[in-house]
């Protein structure tokens, strides 16, 4: 089997590795991919957001299937585009994808579904802003006011604050922008990310991980795509998982097959784990981009072959996943100024060790690395434990230079040493 795999980061540089362990895959394609991807498969160009052009180069270069790493392509519907003209495809449909490119889509599936979710409110015109702000927040005594991006923001389109004044001017900014605003209310608890690959009403469970979104240790500054993720999580009962495939993965999934757009990809559910139980945070459509690396670190069943059940409607089929005993840690190394304004085109010494995946890198003529991008690269250890994958990974970071570059000093620090209580 020959995959093609779309995207340029770390998520799909782990890809990468996972596929290549697949007794099954004889030939790996990615486009436009990064400096590292491009020593383990053959790299393109295309324009991942064009359809058309997706399809061309997975029909050029003979795909047996496509796997379509990032969230933009998908809600572009450059994954209808590739079905279209006959190749497999994992990831779903321009309307399934909604579910992530749209929170008030996504509101409305939970919804009807009944899923526990936060209590929220669409704010489209500024005159309605600041009664819709009286109703949340410490208005109404909860800790913290959230305010989103309506729409794809990259990690970064969220607000969660005590000021009123920064909840209001964030909002403001995105309304002025033409950008539609939710309010929730704040959810209590530690967060989860649960992957689960899905093939309209099956729905197969991966492991539960855990990101950090905020720049600075302990949870400080402003959010990010993601500054690093564990798993498995030590601290989470044992039942929560299949409890939130039953109560929440498979009525969204059976809700979006009765709306005639039923979900075949890797439906990502954002939860938090509050006294009452899970509630959802957020769902996205595809991998995850720093957890993605740390689960697929443990998976030991055949990657390519999972995906390729899926995008043709025989997961039911598949049995279940095997996974690697032990834990995995993942670590952002970031360039200055992120998530500001990056500095770009520095040379990073030590990018090619064992555990190092690329995220914003080129490669120059002379062979030197740059980097390329906010998030420069995806440290990932593996150990018999927490602790021991957090060695492994700081270890590894060590050996690595970026000038200006920085990263957390705390992911899976409170999990190792077992402070993280619901």
């Amino acid at each position: 089997m020959r995959v093609l795999v779309i995207g340029s980061g770390a998520r799909e540089h782990a890809l990468l590795l996972a596929l290549r362990k697949d007794p099954q895959v004889d030939g790996l394609v990615i486009a436009p991919g990064n400096a590292g991807t491009a020593l383990i498969a053959d790299q393109h160009q295309v324009d991942i957001t064009s359809g058309d052009e997706v399809a061309a180069l997975a029909r050029r270069v003979k795909a047996d299937m496509v796997v379509i790493g990032p969230e933009v392509p998908l809600v572009l519907g450059v994954a209808d585009a590739v079905r279209a003209d006959g190749i497999v495809c994992f990831g779903p449909t321009k309307e399934a994808a909604r579910i992530e490119g749209s929170k008030a889509f996504a509101k409305e599936i939970m919804a009807a579904a009944g899923v526990s979710t936060a209590a929220s409110e669409i704010v489209d015109n500024p005159a309605y802003l600041d009664r819709a702000l009286d109703r949340f927040g410490l208005a109404v005594g909860e800790p913290a006011w959230v305010v989103k991006d309506d729409r794809l923001a990259a990690g970064k389109g969220v607000v969660v604050t005590p000021d009123r004044a920064i909840a209001r001017a964030h909002a403001a900014r995105l309304l002025e922008s033409g950008h539609p605003v939710l309010l929730e209310s704040y959810l209590d608890g530690p967060e989860v990310s649960l992957f689960c690959v899905v093939d309209g009403m099956t729905v197969v469970p991966l492991l539960a991980a855990q990101d950090f979104k905020r720049v600075g240790d302990g949870d400080t500054g402003p959010n990010t795509g993601g500054m690093g993720a564990y798993a498995p999580l030590p601290w989470l009962p044992e039942g929560i998982c299949a409890q939130i495939v039953t109560e929440i993965v498979e009525p969204v999934a059976a809700e979006l097959t009765r709306r005639d757009c039923p979900f075949q990809g890797l439906l990502y559910a954002g939860l938090a784990i509050t006294k009452n139980g899970p509630a959802v945070v957020e769902f996205n459509c595809r991998f995850g981009d720093p957890e993605t690396q740390s689960i697929l670190a443990l998976l030991d069943s055949p990657l390519g072959q999972l995906l390729y059940a899926a995008a043709t409607g025989e997961l039911a089929a598949f049995g279940a996943l095997r996974w690697r005993d032990g834990a995995a840690v993942t670590v952002v190394l970031a360039a200055e100024n992120y998530p500001n304004h990056p500095r770009l085109g520095d040379v990073i010494i030590g990018s090619d060790a064992d555990g190092v995946l690329h995220a914003g890198t080129t490669r120059r003529g002379d062979g030197t690395v740059v980097s390329s991008g906010g998030r420069v690269l995806s440290v990932v250890g593996t150990g018999t434990d927490l602790c021991a994958a957090r060695s492994a990974a700081y270890r590894i970071l060590e050996s690595i230079r970026l000038p200006g570059g920085h990263f957390r000093t705390d992911i899976a620090l409170l999990a190792a040493e077992g402070k993280i209580h619901i």
